[in-house]
């Protein structure tokens, strides 16, 4: 994991309030302490006192999460807000379908899609969209999609990124309702057909480019060269070369995509 549990909660309640309270962000260490503590879009509910939120932001500042605003002419109190976007290079709906993740736990995709866009009302993207690019993240993805629970008609997605999220591996996904932090299993379930899909799918994709690149390797060698005055003389590369180039760029990528989840779907089964 990359954060602690508190590194989330501090993290999350940042992006959260940036969004709905624009108007008092970056926020104070009591209201931010607060909002880690707040009873109602909260799992699991907390009981953080100033210290630890204190020493958790300068944790997070060290991490390039977090910035300071100090105290200035006007102002009593040093504020906080959060750098999660520019240290990641998230977009404002990956961004808050994360901090939904790290607030409440685990959820459908229809609940993080309605969450996550009550914090980016203007935002055109697809939830699930943002969720997949979460997942897809390398090294290490910041959400995974989680096995369905007998009698549950979706499967749940979880963030990964903090303490207290689930390790791919066997095990079981949590109800709904209020979790105290003692309550949190550390192991859930990653959907193994969900992976297999997705090996399918990259599978045929690998399949696809290189039946591209054999054409074009054959366009090349057909025409790399010329017949003058009864002697051979070599032709200029195929306007084709930067996109070859490409192809062959976006190919590698692909395969590595395709050799991580097949690692991890070798584990499971």
């Amino acid at each position: 994991m990359e954060l602690t549990a508190i590194e989330g909660r501090v993290l999350a309640c940042l992006i959260e309030k940036e969004a709905t309270v624009p108007d008092s962000y970056p926020l104070t260490l009591n209201s931010l302490r607060l909002a880690c503590n707040q009873t109602s879009n909260r799992n699991p509910i907390v009981a953080y006192d100033d210290r630890a939120v204190e020493d958790t932001l300068l944790a997070l500042k060290s991490k390039g999460l977090v910035r300071f605003v100090h105290a200035g002419a006007g102002a009593r109190t040093t504020r906080y807000g959060h750098k999660a976007d520019e240290r990641w290079r998230l977009d404002p709906l990956e961004q808050a379908a994360l901090a939904v993740l790290l607030l409440r736990g685990p959820q459908t995709t229809a609940e993080v899609r309605t969450r996550a866009e009550r914090l980016c009302p203007n935002e055109t993207g697809d939830a699930e969209a943002a969720l997949d690019t979460l997942a897809a993240r390398t090294p290490n993805p910041f959400a995974v999609r989680l096995a369905r629970v007998p009698g549950e008609r979706e499967t749940r997605w979880a963030q990964v990124l903090a303490e207290g999220g689930p390790v791919v591996e066997g095990g079981t996904v949590p109800t709904d309702g209020p979790v105290e932090p003692g309550d949190v299993p550390t192991t859930w379930a990653l959907d193994p057909e969900a992976a297999s899909s997705d090996v399918d799918g990259l599978a045929t994709r690998v399949a696809a480019v290189e039946d591209r690149l054999d054409a074009l390797d054959g366009d090349t060698a057909a025409t790399s060269v010329d017949v003058v005055d009864g002697g051979e003389r070599d032709r200029p590369p195929p306007a084709d070369a930067a996109g070859l180039a490409a192809i062959e760029g976006r190919l590698a990528a692909i395969e590595a995509q395709l050799a991580r989840i097949e690692s991890v779907l070798g584990d499971l089964l």
